[in-house]
């Protein structure tokens, strides 16, 4: 399932670099840490590789 924003894909690449072991995390808050507590590296690289041209920022409910 791709991402439907940038918000999405920038928070799911940040959880992926902390799953991978790049990045701490405890440096992540809010969707980027739910994302890491909740999906699995498979998933998130799915959201993080979405291409952004085209996606609003954030998106709409």
């Amino acid at each position: 399932m791709p991402a439907t924003s940038k918000a999405q894909q920038k928070a799911a690449g940040a959880a992926l670099s902390a799953k991978r072991g790049e990045t701490k995390p405890s440096e992540l808050y809010g969707s980027s840490k739910e994302m890491y507590d909740s999906m699995s590296e498979e998933e998130l690289e799915d959201f993080a590789s979405t291409k952004r041209k085209g996606k609003p920022e954030k998106k709409q409910d």
